[in-house]
């Protein structure tokens, strides 16, 4: 345990089933690959513009964690969100029910664009 977590309660260890892309790195990613595409803005948000095949579930909503136990943990997740916060917590909640292969937009949509 490091000084910092143990002072302060953070978890300072990288996650490793989380891998941050960037927009061209994501972008490649998702065209070459069968994956799911998981989009964790609000429903406004999706319907306002989304990458395509994108299954939208609300990082915000009461249902996220039910929603999520409906993908398959055998497969590749790819997770974005505008700007890359909602999307790497959500990896994070991804990752502790038992995902083992995460894609983060780092930056989200406004990097993609």
């Amino acid at each position: 345990m490091s000084f910092l977590s143990s002072l302060f309660g953070i978890n300072t260890k990288k996650n490793k089933a989380i891998t941050s892309l960037n927009a061209n790195q994501f972008k490649t990613a998702i065209a070459t690959k069968n994956v799911q595409l998981l989009d964790v803005r609000t429903v406004s948000e999706f319907k306002s513009g989304h990458i395509k095949g994108a299954k939208n579930i609300d990082s915000f909503s009461s249902a996220f964690n039910s929603e999520i136990e409906k993908l398959d943990k055998q497969k590749a997740v790819y997770v974005y969100c505008k700007s890359g916060v909602r999307s790497k917590q959500s990896a994070k909640k991804l990752a502790a029910v038992g995902f083992t292969e995460i894609y983060n937009l780092k930056h989200g949509l406004l990097s993609y664009k």
